[in-house]
């Protein structure tokens, strides 16, 4: 029997829990388990709460590029 017959679907990526409240993930909201998880994200990124470091030097190349 193929896979088609049997009417299995192999994942194409490993489930993995949510980054905020560790519950399964969810195909719909991917890596998330819920939109609340998914919002709750999405806010301490625009809020600031996320912040990629930056070193000393990359600051310096920024001010000789203009």
């Amino acid at each position: 029997m193929s896979r088609q017959e049997t009417g299995k679907v192999t994942p194409l990526r490993p489930r993995r829990p949510c980054p905020e409240c560790g519950k399964p993930s969810t195909r719909a909201d991917y890596p998330f388990c819920s939109p609340r998880c998914k919002d709750v994200d999405l806010n301490r990124w625009l809020s600031g709460s996320y912040a990629i470091p930056v070193t000393e030097a990359e600051e310096n190349l920024d001010d000789n590029e203009h």
